[in-house]
């Protein structure tokens, strides 16, 4: 298995021009003429619409453009102040299991938020990574507080991945009112910054790559 190529472009990276390179890109894995590939931006202000999505998520389509998109998932908001991971990984080399592979993805983003000291969690039937919210009050049923801090939506190619992660670092945690976050209306939505923690998009990319090699 050949070495994972990483890539940070910085400013903003326009959605549509994102989308294409990707696919091209995951032809090229498949085809063996490019190398896996971690690519990681940010957006400017959008809306995106994964396979599942229910138009009634969509609350104000005319606040932030929307694109559609392939990957699976409902509504997504990126923008600035939130890293946005590529995932370009052959699964032919890597086992072709999606469910394990989804898995990966999760615990490498679980993995990343404990360099902070954040406990990540998975919720069944609830797409993401969620943290518990011990300083807000507790649901009606009782329950603890959680917000979601991170989403998850994947395409596959030939077995080929991307798409990928999204992790909210610093984000208008405003623009996220546009829509129903994947569809979930009981839980808010939470970045590292919000939790209290002076972490910057260089600190989230060193500890991306500190713990990728140990979950993949």
């Amino acid at each position: 298995m050949r070495m994972v190529q990483w890539e940070i472009t910085d400013g903003l990276t326009d959605y549509e021009e994102a989308a294409a390179f990707m696919e091209a890109r995951a032809e090229a894995i498949a085809a063996g003429k490019a190398r896996e590939l971690i690519w990681l931006v940010v957006h400017p202000p959008l809306y995106t619409a994964g396979t599942s999505a229910n138009i009634r998520d969509l609350v104000e389509p005319d606040r932030f453009p929307v694109f559609e998109t392939k990957r699976g998932g409902q509504y997504t908001y990126h923008g600035p102040g939130q890293r946005v991971v590529y995932v370009m990984l052959n699964l032919n080399e890597r086992g072709r299991d999606i469910r394990a592979f989804v898995k990966q993805l999760e615990n490498w983003v679980i993995a990343t938020l404990g360099e902070f000291t954040v406990t990540g969690e998975i919720r069944e039937g609830r797409v993401g990574v969620w943290v518990v919210r011990d300083d807000k009050p507790r649901t009606a049923t009782g329950a603890k507080a959680e917000d979601k801090i991170a989403a998850i939506g994947i395409r596959l190619r030939k077995w080929v991945s991307f798409h990928g992660i999204s992790i909210n670092v610093e984000p208008d945690l405003g623009h996220f009112t546009g829509i129903v976050p994947c569809g979930i209306t009981e839980h808010g939505v939470t970045s590292l910054v919000d939790l209290g923690l002076p972490v910057t998009m260089e600190d989230v990319d060193v500890a991306l790559k500190r713990t990728f090699s140990d979950v993949f």
